[in-house]
């Protein structure tokens, strides 16, 4: 744990600098400092900030997620291919064209977890400011960057609908903290599946809907927001506006990249082309080739020279 918490002492830092500056801008601007809406402001301008960030990752995100979509038909021949064989050299072989095929399409199932993976140490990072505001209040915990004694209790004593930004829904009797925190919660596991619905059920084609990778992705689909309803009640009212503004962030993201730039063969790509053909676009598609005139079959005709013609 110590490791741990030498590797997030950085990022908490930095969490604790970006929040701070957004408090203090927005205190420039005529808000109250001991706000509570003030603070929860500065959480989703540390999320802006974040996901601002990690936006090229987001596109070979996009990309990665697309390469193994398409790959799905030929992955799926690979497993039947070695279906019947458990032998070791078979297994192997297995695995070698597995990972041809990942550089054929030049994708891996690991870069399409990326952004949601680099984001864990800053989610775990608040968990951290945010669950050890109270002993930075008493002081019975150092400071983390900005946030001394006198900032810290500042922050423990505003409230959010009467929620306090580090309290949880296990921890508290408070009725005000358990319908902040469920609200909060269920907004959360909503955006996820929707994010996740729109990128199945909208952006795959019809070879990637079918087979045991999309099978699993749609049990994940219900799964991942149901493991989110249940971890969310450990986790401080500030960590939960975090991630609810990040999904809310991702889903219209993904909403406009589907929208503009949808996986080919995918229902999103016909829904493009009607509007584009709607709006008299032609694309490559849609674009018409010059029809090729079929020559009479029979004796070559032979080119006639310009002399020959005025005799004629």
């Amino acid at each position: 744990m110590d490791s741990l918490y030498d590797i997030l002492l950085p990022i908490q830092w930095v969490v604790a600098w970006v929040m701070y500056l957004w408090h203090e801008l927005f205190t420039m601007v005529g808000m109250s400092s001991t706000s509570g809406v003030t603070w929860v402001l500065a959480i989703v301008g540390l999320t802006l900030v974040i996901r601002t960030l990690l936006i090229p990752l987001f596109f070979k995100q996009i990309h990665a997620s697309r390469g193994m979509q398409l790959l799905a038909p030929d992955l799926r021949k690979l497993q039947d291919k070695y279906k019947n064989k458990k032998d070791p050299a078979s297994r192997e072989a297995m695995a070698r064209e597995m990972q041809e095929l990942y550089k054929h399409h030049k994708t891996s199932p690991f870069a399409s977890c990326m952004p949601i993976l680099l984001q864990t140490p800053i989610f775990f990072a608040l968990f951290r400011v945010l669950n050890g505001l109270p002993g930075i209040a008493d002081g019975s915990e150092a400071g983390i960057g900005p946030i001394d004694r006198v900032l810290a209790g500042q922050i423990e004593s505003s409230t959010f609908f009467g929620a306090p930004l580090s309290e949880t829904f296990i921890r508290t009797d408070v009725t005000a903290v358990r319908v902040v925190t469920a609200a909060l919660i269920v907004l959360m596991a909503l955006t996820q599946f929707f994010t996740q619905r729109q990128l199945t059920m909208k952006n795959m084609p019809p070879s990637a809907l079918e087979g045991p990778t999309a099978s699993m992705q749609k049990n994940m689909m219900y799964l991942l927001p149901i493991i989110i309803a249940v971890s969310g009640v450990n986790f401080p009212i500030g960590v939960l506006v975090y991630w609810t503004v990040s999904n809310l962030w991702s889903m219209g993201q993904q909403f406009y990249t589907i929208r503009k730039m949808p996986t080919p063969g995918s229902a999103a790509a016909k829904r493009l082309e009607e509007r584009r053909r709607a709006k008299g676009i032609v694309t490559p598609t849609t674009e018409t080739t010059t029809p090729t005139i079929e020559q009479p079959r029979g004796q070559r005709q032979q080119p006639v020279s310009k002399k020959r013609k005025k005799k004629k």
